[in-house]
């Protein structure tokens, strides 16, 4: 867990998860699983960084290759 970066694209795990239409509670788990890197402000505010978090969910969705089931 980090504790600097670009201030303006930083957004607690409350509004990111409303801006993405994913919950709160899966953006702490992916925080926890090292997939997104959480910074936090204060005791208890966790925020992430929206650039980050809009590489994770917008990479292309890997497709089964010949001969797999998807």
């Amino acid at each position: 867990m980090s504790t600097a970066t670009h201030p303006e694209r930083l957004a607690s795990t409350a509004v990111a998860g409303e801006r993405y239409d994913v919950h709160a509670r899966t953006i702490r788990r992916w925080i926890a699983e090292g997939r997104l890197t959480g910074y936090r402000v204060g005791p208890k505010l966790l925020k992430v960084d929206l650039d980050e978090l809009d590489r994770i969910l917008c990479a292309p969705i890997p497709t089964a290759g010949r001969g797999h089931v998807a």
